[in-house]
């Protein structure tokens, strides 16, 4: 089975922000993981109509390494983790275990969510 999660970015602060349960949280860890076959449509409209909030959320590609979830894409584990030159700053500063399995993790590939975004705005 693959995974999905909900990304976006916070209005207010610029902040990268995952949708859990009707909500938006700060970590990655916390984020609510969907069924990718399924997508979390219903999840993805109730992001989408918190226009005040945040901006663009969309859907990414998410894999389970060593039972940890992981986005696949190179450039979704950036956004979870904070700027790469400086890992003692943001969130990847905080450590634990799925920040660690992000670290570790290998694979560029681009995640089909934005890529679909991607397509809906040309």
């Amino acid at each position: 089975m693959s995974y999905a999660a909900i990304t976006a970015n916070d209005l207010q602060t610029g902040d990268v922000v995952f949708w859990a349960s009707g909500r938006w949280v700060e970590q990655f860890a916390e984020a609510e993981l969907f069924d990718a076959a399924e997508t979390g449509e219903a999840a993805l409209d109730a992001a989408k109509a918190q226009a005040t909030r945040v901006i663009d959320p969309y859907r990414i590609d998410v894999a389970l390494e060593d039972g940890l979830p992981v986005p696949i894409s190179y450039r979704e584990r950036v956004r979870a983790l904070g700027p790469t030159i400086h890992p003692d700053m943001g969130k990847q500063a905080e450590g634990g275990s799925v920040i660690k399995a992000m670290q570790s993790a290998h694979g560029a590939a681009r995640s089909s969510g934005r890529l679909g975004l991607i397509r809906l705005k040309k």
